[in-house]
């Protein structure tokens, strides 16, 4: 990959962000927006996507831009981590 990850606070910033995923045995663009979620630590922010995205895909997208990542079937976290680690995102 050529081009520069943004940081979670720049996706933040921005409120959404394009990603190359793969859905239906294409790759393609689909735009990702940042929602405010609540869990036991606070108030913490997911990439979501109102579509469904192979849960392979979404680990993907979790672990390259380092936040949690929600899709019509499912929510993953980058491994190892949890909702309270990203609650000091939001300050």
């Amino acid at each position: 990959m050529d081009e520069e990850i943004p940081s979670p606070k720049e996706i933040i910033s921005k409120g959404k962000i394009d990603i190359k995923v793969r859905r239906s045995g294409m790759s393609q663009f689909q735009e990702f927006s940042v929602k405010i979620e609540r869990g036991p630590a606070g108030d913490y922010p997911i990439l979501f996507i109102d579509k469904f995205v192979d849960l392979s895909e979404l680990m993907r997208v979790a672990e390259l831009y380092k936040m949690p990542v929600q899709a019509k079937n499912g929510r993953v976290f980058p491994k190892g981590k949890m909702a309270g680690d990203f609650a000091h995102l939001l300050k």
